[in-house]
């Protein structure tokens, strides 16, 4: 099973090293990983999708909450909303444009790029959504593709910086 794992972490150089570290160590495999800072620039957000049992998560948690510089860590995995960004590039000649137009406006996605052979397709959503555009686009040759890995955010009043807490955590984020 998938898991997406939210980490909070002190934005400073290294951490994603030895996060990332953590991980090889222990023999887990990263699916994605997406990081950037959050409201707060001296707090990151990592969002890490592991293949695993709950088991696995509770392991990688409880190693992930022994980094010095990791804040809080939580499982994402359900009650989320969750987003990839992918970028692809199809050929695309004047007969096929308008086949691989209609297919974009299905999945609403945007040209962001058009030259005389290729258009350069931008997506969000989730994996299967992004995964479905790429088979359909597949027959008209992809030149060259990146997708992000995920991101998500917990639905409604939840927060990482309110859920599961210590006072210590809170203390952490809010000053």
């Amino acid at each position: 099973m998938r898991h997406t794992i939210s980490v909070l972490v002190e934005n400073h150089p290294g951490v994603l090293s030895r996060v990332s570290g953590l991980f090889s160590r222990r023999g887990f495999n990263i699916e994605s990983l997406a990081v950037s800072t959050t409201e707060d620039p001296t707090i990151s957000r990592m969002t890490i999708m592991v293949d695993g049992d709950d088991a696995v998560v509770e392991q990688v948690t409880k190693q992930l909450n022994k980094l010095i510089d990791v804040i809080k860590v939580f499982d994402i995995s359900k009650d989320s909303v969750m987003r990839e960004l992918a970028l692809i590039k199809v050929s695309a000649g004047p007969a096929d444009r308008n086949e691989i137009i209609q297919i974009m406006n299905i999945f609403r996605a945007k040209v962001v790029d058009l030259s005389k052979s290729s258009i350069t397709i931008e997506i969000t959503g989730d994996s299967e959504k992004i995964s479905a555009l790429e088979e359909l686009l597949r027959p008209f040759g992809i030149k060259e593709m990146v997708r992000t890995g995920a991101i998500g955010i917990e639905r409604g009043n939840k927060n990482g910086k309110q859920q599961n807490g210590s006072s210590e955590d809170s203390n952490k984020l809010e000053g």
